[in-house]
């Protein structure tokens, strides 16, 4: 009797591990789609970074998209700190008497920042009069404070430490903060108001460091700008010009007792924690291009005599320059003490390509002139940024750990390193440090130790790629300076899933997101499937499909085993592919539009589309003119290097102004061509 209960709870052991290790193959499989997926998407985004360094260092002023160019790279009304108060005054911003939302009062005390958390709870919104002055605030709080936060424990004050932020309300606040603030959510306002608003109130409890979505550039992207626009249609281009400059005076690092270094991203072998102390962080509002290079072309330079309009350009440090070697020895001016004046016989190309390389545009390094003001630069003023100062805070914003040891460039971001336990090693050493503590990357199980546990990630946004796809989690961390983990689950439907239904859930909202991605490259699988069918059978082997899966969507996937998941049938080891790409059940816009290859370009570049189309609307109205459109596809066709005729162009354009008023409304035209997976409602 006894034998045959143990045999059959070995059965039972037996079985019930089986079943839980078929339900992590198929997370982790999931988890692997959704990464992938992701940082496919910052991919796209840098290299529209580069595209937008390349245009700035190599076109010129007769170039046709001239304005198209000026708008992209001129920071449009960005006030001198003489102007700042007047600009982003709020005392001309009345409030209503039918305003229901709460009211701040200045100093913010812990009572105030309690009932704004309160009112956001109920979904009321905050008036733009108070954002602006909470703002205002918070950017001359941030501006006293020095790039690394330096931080230090007691037996009575336990320090909490949080990753990328929550989506969700009732807020943690969290002692100091290694996260990403904004974007992918529908609260990162709300949010962002919050924590500001208890900065003021504890400006000594609460330390919070920059991420790498704390770039107005990224925002236009990841949602951020529309979230913001959307909420406050008035008042929302102002409010996005001062989070700019906020996030640009957002301190680095975060150091406790001497001991533990918290970033956002991570190390390089270069990263010096002396050079990163005295980088004029508010000078890189946009990491990846560099943006703490600016240049005023003088209003007084003349083409046959005629004035040439002023134009502030960024400069990319992301390609190094193709000058010729001599240049680089060439000494360093600066635009204001050039002569103007005799200089009328040049032409605009000729004056642009001296005051570049006298600038040190053409230079692959530029020296970093500190100032402890972040206004703008007077006409004909260059302020330079060294690019060792530079890439020590892209590689903070950036980076991430590898188990293998040395430093590379990290190609699947696109942006920043990946480092090995030997840098780690050397970094902490040098700096009589003993751990990193770090977010960026998401966690299944909300943190995770690597590099001999010298090395920890958290991630406190529970549910980022899904419902159920992983749990948050935060530190606490004593005099001791041992973490202690704090996990859980935002969501009360998560709590109450059974593992299987989670997994499931998750599952299923990652292969829709696949299938999107398979349909948006449909012809490029096609021509990729051919290769393997010379007879043109309609059929290639589960290998070849596989490849040439792999081959056209780069997301280093497991296709075999996701096979099941997304091919209906299969015969004998082959694949109908004709059949299960017709089999893809996603919807498509019903425009009549002569050239559907536009249509695939608009999937493959949906992202990238919105952006440029959100720089090219400086007034932030959500309108662009039908030249701007067509000046938007000229662009982006450069970038990916796809021809399409101007009349197909015409054509698209015309069929989306809808009301004909010779504008295109952007949320419009993006919502038109979004695709939505049928499967997911039958």
């Amino acid at each position: 009797m006894y034998l045959d209960l143990f045999c059959s709870a070995l059965l039972i052991q037996r079985w019930y591990r089986r079943y839980v290790a078929r339900l992590e193959m198929r997370r982790r499989c999931t988890w692997n789609i959704f990464q992938s997926i992701e940082y496919a998407g910052e991919q796209n985004q840098i290299k529209l970074y580069n595209f937008f360094g390349f245009l700035m260092d190599h076109f010129t002023p007769a170039s046709s998209e001239r304005n198209l160019i000026s708008h992209l790279f001129r920071e449009n009304e960005i006030c001198r700190d003489t102007e700042w108060e007047r600009y982003f005054c709020y005392k001309s911003i009345e409030v209503p008497d039918s305003y229901s939302g709460p009211h701040l009062t200045f100093p913010l005390t812990f009572c105030g920042v309690s009932k704004l958390v309160e009112a956001f709870r109920h979904k009321q919104q905050l008036h733009a009069r108070y954002i602006l002055q909470l703002l205002g605030e918070t950017w001359r709080c941030l501006r006293i404070l020095k790039n690394i936060n330096h931080v230090t424990t007691c037996h009575t004050k336990e320090i909490t430490i949080c990753g990328t932020r929550q989506q969700t309300f009732p807020l943690l606040i969290f002692f100091p903060e290694t996260l990403n603030f904004v974007d992918r959510g529908k609260n990162s306002l709300e949010i962002l108001l919050i924590l500001f608003g208890f900065l003021l109130v504890y400006p000594n409890d609460i330390y919070l460091n920059r991420g790498n979505h704390e770039d107005h550039i990224v925002n236009l992207r990841y949602g951020f700008t529309k979230e913001v626009l959307g909420k406050y249609r008035v008042h929302g281009k102002k409010i996005l010009k001062l989070l700019q400059k906020i996030f640009s005076w957002l301190p680095l690092a975060t150091v406790i007792d001497h001991k533990v270094l918290i970033v956002h991203g991570g190390i390089s072998d270069t990263t010096d924690l002396d050079t990163l102390s005295q980088v004029d962080r508010h000078r890189v509002r946009a990491a990846l291009t560099n943006c703490s290079k600016f240049q005023m072309m003088n209003n007084n330079s003349r083409e046959s005599g005629g004035p040439v309009e002023g134009r502030r350009r960024v400069c990319s440090l992301t390609y190094p320059s193709s000058a010729p070697a001599q240049r680089h020895n060439l000494p360093r001016r600066s635009l204001h003490n050039l002569p103007v004046s005799g200089q009328v016989n040049w032409s605009v190309e000729e004056e642009l390509k001296r005051r570049r390389r006298l600038a040190g545009f053409d230079q692959c390094y530029g020296e970093l002139q500190k100032s402890d003001s972040d206004s703008d630069p007077e006409p004909g003023e260059t302020v330079e940024a060294d690019e060792h100062g530079w890439k020590q805070i892209v590689d903070v914003l950036w980076s991430d750990p590898m188990p293998q040891n040395g430093c590379i460039p990290n190609k699947v971001r696109g942006g920043g390193c990946y480092w090995g336990p030997d840098v780690t090693e050397e970094v902490l050493g040098r700096h009589n440090l003993q751990l990193l503590i770090r977010s960026h990357e998401c966690k299944q199980d909300g943190y995770e130790f690597c590099h001999n546990r010298k090395v920890l990630t958290i991630f406190s946004a529970s549910n980022y790629y899904e419902v159920g796809s992983n749990r948050g989690a935060y530190i606490r961390m004593g005099p001791d300076l041992v973490p202690h983990f704090n996990q859980y689950q935002a969501s009360k439907t998560t709590r109450e899933l059974t593992l299987r239904q989670s997994v499931g859930w998750t599952e299923r909202s990652a292969l829709r997101a696949l299938r999107e991605q398979l349909f948006v490259h449909k012809s490029d699988l096609i021509i990729a499937f051919q290769e393997f069918d010379p007879n043109n059978t309609g059929m290639i082997s589960l290998r070849h499909w596989a490849s040439a899966t792999e081959s056209v969507l780069k997301l280093s996937l497991p296709w075999r085993v996701l096979r099941p998941q997304l091919v209906s049938s299969s015969q004998c080891g082959m694949v109908n592919y004709q059949q299960w790409i017709r089999e893809l059940s996603i919807t498509e816009p019903k425009l009549e539009i002569s050239d559907n290859s536009i249509l695939e370009t608009i999937y493959k570049n949906h992202s990238n589309l919105e952006t440029v189309f959100r720089i090219i609307d400086t007034d932030h109205s959500g309108l662009i003119s039908l030249e701007e459109f067509r000046q938007t596809w000229k662009l982006l066709c450069s970038h990916i290097k796809t021809e399409i005729s101007d009349e197909t162009i015409t054509d698209l354009a015309h069929s989306i102004d809808f009301n004909k008023d010779g504008s295109i409304d952007i949320n419009e035209f993006m919502e038109a061509f979004r695709l939505v997976d049928l499967s997911a409602h039958t």
